[in-house]
């Protein structure tokens, strides 16, 4: 049983579409969906700068397009599973059939660019911690006014907050722990982000979401979302809405997930699935040289749904 999965934001790194656009028919795909995110992304993909590619109304939709463009090099296998860390839930409801690529391209540019503005008005972000007991992390990131704001298993908890909340938290740690900055431009998936929600709230009214093709798994609490406009309402509350990815791990244990395919930019998920699912089979597409291990992985476990 397979689950493909998309990478969220502070996966992007600069020139990661470099060696993608390499293979046929990539730039043309590319082009298509810049024209969907009104985005030069070969550019950004190609030649911008870490700081240029960190801008939130950048970096979600060059990691949304990278996903999307890697599922099509595949040749746009059918999962059993889906599902998304953050934005790539964006990914995830394309590849379940819920989203047209254009349709998706449209969204994130509008989500990047409203959450880049909620963010620019107070100076926040995220950090992970690493190590250290949940509830401890957590009643210590409470303390100085942070919101767990990504609950990821596998010992790692995202905090978020402002800048001088982060400052006063990583000079006090929860024991046991490390913590360690994130490259985003503000605090995600919290109160912060929330005068981002009314505006998508309004220009998902623009889109038409269809039923999910396969199961498609909610951030919100790994639960399978059974109906287009539920995922779509899902996508925009979870953009002030901690991310639950511990659960849609055990939500793939449960229902018997036996390889798991992690999209470009990938790593972080599987990195977490290593820890989290063990004995389950992973890959993460970094590059096109992953491409045939890829294509190895699908062939052995997709289907597999009785096993």
């Amino acid at each position: 049983m397979l689950a493909i999965l998309a990478p969220g934001q502070g996966a992007q790194t600069p020139g990661m579409l470099t060696a993608w656009l390499e293979l046929p028919g990539v730039p043309e795909h590319l082009a298509q969906l810049s024209d969907a995110a009104e985005l030069d992304l070969r550019t950004f993909g190609t030649v911008a700068d870490a700081d240029q590619i960190r801008d939130t109304a950048v970096a979600q939709p060059l990691i949304v397009a990278t996903s999307l463009l890697a599922w099509s090099c595949l040749g746009k296998p059918v999962a059993d599973v889906a599902a998304g860390h953050s934005v790539g839930e964006i990914a995830a409801a394309v590849i379940a059939g819920v989203l047209t690529e254009a349709d998706a391209m449209s969204l994130v540019h509008e989500r990047g660019m409203r959450m880049a503005q909620a963010a620019a008005q107070v100076a926040t972000g995220m950090s992970a911690v690493l190590g250290g007991e949940g509830s401890g992390v957590v009643a210590k990131a409470e303390e100085y006014g942070l919101t767990p704001a990504n609950m990821n298993g596998a010992g790692q908890i995202v905090v978020a907050g402002t800048l001088e909340q982060l400052d006063f938290f990583a000079a006090d740690p929860p024991e046991g722990s490390r913590v360690r900055p994130l490259v985003v431009a503000g605090a995600f998936h919290t109160n912060h982000m929330q005068p981002a929600v009314g505006a998508l709230t309004d220009f998902a009214g623009t889109l038409t979401a269809t039923q999910p093709s396969t199961i498609l798994l909610s951030n919100a609490d790994g639960c399978s979302i059974t109906e287009g406009d539920v995922a779509l309402r899902r996508l925009i509350a979870q953009v002030s809405n901690p991310v639950r990815w511990d659960l849609c791990m055990e939500m793939m244990i449960s229902i018997g997930v036996t390889g798991v395919l992690e999209l470009a930019p990938g790593g972080t998920l599987v990195g977490l699935a290593k820890r989290a699912m063990p004995g389950v089979a992973t890959v993460a597409l970094k590059s096109p040289d992953d491409l045939q291990a890829a294509r190895t992985l699908i062939a052995e476990h997709a289907g597999r749904v009785d096993e």
